[in-house]
């Protein structure tokens, strides 16, 4: 009978370093060697949960902040209110091929729209 372990699933009780198993019948510590039956691990599982900040720690990433828009005025008639000036900025909001995302705030109502 084959068993499936996945290094990642098992670490040692002594030293707490990843197990791997070589074999079926035992797993055994990567770093102090310790050898442990393979009966005391069989059937057991390990879960763990991982939040996006740790993700973005361990592979050395920032959050960028969100900067300040610079708006522009441009003559684009509301669909609300019908006023003709609004403010506008534009941001890529899916791949760099594709365009921009261009959004608009009617300067009298405060209506928003976008077109992309």
């Amino acid at each position: 009978m084959a068993y499936y372990y996945s290094r990642l699933d098992f670490f040692c009780h002594l030293c707490g370093t990843t197990l791997i198993v070589p074999s079926s019948e035992y797993a055994q510590c990567s770093l102090c060697k310790t050898l442990q039956d393979i009966q005391d691990i069989r059937d057991k599982e390990i879960s763990y949960t991982i939040t996006a900040e740790e993700i973005r720690r361990e592979l050395g990433m920032e959050i960028i902040e969100e900067q300040k828009v610079q708006l522009s005025k441009v003559n684009k008639k509301c669909e609300k209110c019908d006023h003709d000036e609004a403010n506008f900025y534009t941001r890529q909001m899916r791949l760099a091929d594709e365009g921009q995302t261009t959004f608009y705030t009617c300067t009298r109502c405060g209506h928003q729209s976008q077109e992309n």
